[in-house]
């Protein structure tokens, strides 16, 4: 007959901080994973990264010299049957200027759709200059069949981009859209365009 050793009492609490360090470390690692997405998200939109236009309250008092060429894109993703274009391809800006295009949307189907646009800027640099006060992205937009939906921008570039060494040598930027089908079903209530 074989008798039980004794478990040292030493033993046992350092196998119970151990499984606590990595009990700890598990749950960090997953509220990280959860938390990745919208800090990186918060990041683009401080800093331009990624081509992510930053987002203004009221126009700049400040004018600057250079003045750039502003291309206007327009995408549609291929389950949305949508048209989708800006009035003008492109403009002339000097920096600091505001600007108000237009662009226009038509839903080509049968039935009532709901689309939502993202967007960025290019070249990637741009973003942290391209300053948008008001936009029809990332609010549902819906759409009866034929309708057709004339959707403002109103942006200015910073003037602060003639002294930065990659966008002073630059003279055109493109602001690219791309509505995608929303998931929210058709029954929900009419969105106004907003940021």
């Amino acid at each position: 007959m074989t008798v039980p050793l004794p478990l040292d009492t030493n033993l046992q609490r350092r196998n119970g901080r151990v499984a606590v360090i990595v009990a700890g470390c598990v749950a960090g690692m997953i509220g990280i994973s959860y938390a990745a997405v919208p800090l990186y998200e918060m990041f683009c939109r401080a800093t331009g990264y990624g081509g992510v236009p930053q987002i203004a309250k009221d126009e700049t008092a400040l004018r600057g010299e250079k003045v750039l060429s502003v291309r206007f894109d327009a995408n549609i993703a291929s389950d949305l049957p949508w048209s989708f274009e800006p009035d003008v391809p492109s403009i002339k800006l000097r920096t600091g200027e505001t600007a108000t295009i237009f662009y226009k949307v038509k839903n080509k189907s049968d039935h009532e759709t709901i689309g939502i646009a993202s967007y960025n800027v290019a070249p990637e640099r741009s973003g942290m200059f391209f300053n948008k006060i008001s936009c029809f992205c990332f609010s549902e937009q819906r759409l009866g069949p034929g309708e057709t939906m004339d959707m403002p921008v109103v942006f200015f570039l910073d003037p602060a981009l003639e002294k930065d060494e990659i966008m002073k040598h630059q003279d055109q930027v493109t602001l690219s859209y791309t509505f995608y089908a929303s998931k929210t079903p058709v029954t929900a209530s009419r969105s106004k365009s907003a940021f």
